[in-house]
């Protein structure tokens, strides 16, 4: 995968800059590194942007239910007005209209159970998406990571030791 590449080059960068004695610090290009950067961010899957999408379509279907409630119930209220002419026709009208209610109520607990179903099922893959990536790309940059620096710690250790066996050897040369 290309952004696995582009991963390598980072560390390969890092493995091969300059570095300031004793301090563990190294000097790299900041434009090269923002270049690799921008083409990962290029490189990643679609699952990224998706998330924005999943939000925006999510409230798009919660105004639409609303609407259509308030559609309904609108026209329940039409309906009911209409049928206020005789108290018999009133009362059976009053029956209808609490009937629609229910009916409306119902489609829209519905349609918004149907819809949370939708998007969690959406956000249940993407979230599945994410543990993938993270355990695919980071957990091998952390571990690549890791050894550079245990193989630079070694590396200091072993000037040490030499700085250390140079000083013995001057001291001894000293005293005889």
């Amino acid at each position: 995968m290309k952004v696995l590449e582009l991963l390598d080059e980072i560390e390969e960068i890092v493995d091969t800059s300059s570095g300031f004695p004793l301090t563990g610090k190294i000097l790299v290009d900041a434009e090269e590194i923002l270049e690799i950067v921008k083409e990962i961010r290029v490189e990643l899957p679609d699952e990224i942007q998706q998330a924005q999408w999943i939000k925006d379509e999510r409230q798009r279907i919660l105004q639409e239910a609303k609407q259509e409630y308030e559609t309904i119930l609108k026209d329940a209220k039409v309906q009911a007005e209409a049928l206020i002419e005789n108290d018999d026709i009133t009362v059976k009208a009053k029956m209808r209209a609490e009937e629609i209610m229910r009916i409306a109520e119902s489609n829209v607990k519905s349609l918004k159970m149907s819809t949370f179903d939708y998007i969690d099922s959406i956000l249940y893959n993407f979230q599945d998406k994410m543990d993938q990536m993270n355990a695919m790309y980071f957990q091998d940059m952390f571990n690549n990571l890791q050894t550079t620096f245990e193989k630079i710690n070694g590396t200091i250790a072993e000037n040490r030791n030499e700085i250390k066996d140079m000083v013995y050897k001057t001291q001894i040369e000293n005293n005889d």
